[in-house]
């Protein structure tokens, strides 16, 4: 097993990886500037910014499940980023939702919520992420103690309500979403036969 990268090294590879993460983000400015986001441009940029939120998400669950399976720990001091990378594409495609597509007329946004499941589970998904958001750092880790990990259960709400977003909102070519929810479904069935394995020590 190679050796665990140091504190140096974490901090550096933090540095590319959100270099990277910002990638996505770039090109869509790129491709806004040369009038290339397609015939749809306010659906382009919101599958964009949707797609890297679920990317990213997925991510982040899966730090705990390599855990499990390979023993290496490191990982888990990316956790966080991850979350928080995740969390600022929600809020770019939750922003180009409420811009792009309604120009900020709250009398439509919220009928909108209300008419369509697809969007009142991809909000409720988003109002999910803002306390995860805003506890993902030491400080609210050490002063809600116990209850941090409480709360942080709720990721696990948020990718599934992610997936009915997505799911919901395409309805014919469910191709990508099932990748997605295919994905979903074997990050957390690692983490329910672990537990399921303790139990069995336990008893």
């Amino acid at each position: 097993m190679l050796p665990a990268p140091s504190k140096k090294q974490i901090f550096w590879l933090k540095g590319v990886i959100i270099a990277i993460a910002m990638i996505p983000l770039i090109r869509l400015f790129i491709l806004g500037w040369q009038d290339s986001l397609g015939a749809n441009p306010i659906q382009f940029v919101e599958h964009s910014t949707g797609t890297w939120a679920l990317v990213m998400l997925l991510i982040t669950l899966s730090m705990t499940p390599i855990r499990l399976l390979t023993g290496l720990t490191w990982q888990i001091q990316l956790r966080g980023m991850f979350g928080l990378l995740m969390f600022f594409y929600v809020c770019l495609h939750f922003l180009a939702y409420i811009w792009l597509d309604f120009w900020f007329v709250w009398e439509d946004i919220a009928y909108d919520i209300g008419k369509h499941p697809f969007v009142l589970v991809g909000f409720s998904a988003f109002v999910l992420t803002i306390p995860l958001a805003f506890t993902s750092n030491n400080f609210m880790m050490r002063r809600l103690k116990g209850r941090w990990k409480t709360l942080h259960r709720l990721v696990y709400i948020i990718a599934i309500l992610v997936i009915m977003h997505f799911w919901w909102l395409v309805k014919k070519d469910i191709t990508e979403p099932f990748i997605y929810a295919t994905v979903l479904a074997m990050l957390l069935g690692i983490r329910i036969y672990f537990n399921y394995k303790k139990i069995l020590k336990k008893a």
